[in-house]
């Protein structure tokens, strides 16, 4: 069975930082792809950060390029989103999730497995 469970959440000023983590068992971590997913009230699920098997490479919502970043520990079996400037628009719950293959890594339906999700919330 596959389990991923996500940390790191809480409560932030604006212009802060958060790191989020994603713990992963049950799965060959290193095989998949890896994606960080957000849904804040009464919107859809959106797109925020994906990276390859091998941390190579990463990718990145327009929203969040160059205040998120993306990271994994193949090792350790997790999977980091850092996350800096945060302002209240970053508000949501926030989850990670894997695939096996890189096609349509910004489609949450096409994610196999998900989190739990963990509450970010922002303060202006």
């Amino acid at each position: 069975q596959v389990l991923l469970v996500e940390s790191g959440g809480g409560l932030v000023q604006a212009g802060g930082s958060l790191r989020l983590s994603c713990a992963a068992s049950g799965r060959t971590f290193s095989r998949d792809i890896m994606g960080w997913f957000r849904q804040a009230p009464g919107k859809e699920r959106e797109f925020v950060a994906a990276i390859t098997r091998s941390g190579g490479s990463t990718f990145y919502a327009d929203s969040v390029k160059g205040r998120f970043t993306i990271s994994r520990d193949n090792a350790k079996n997790t999977v980091f989103l850092q996350m800096n400037s945060l302002n209240d628009e970053d508000t949501a719950v926030y989850y990670c999730a894997a695939k096996d293959s890189l096609v349509y890594y910004s489609s949450p339906k096409r994610y196999a497995y998900w989190g739990q999700g963990t509450q970010v919330t922002v303060s202006s």
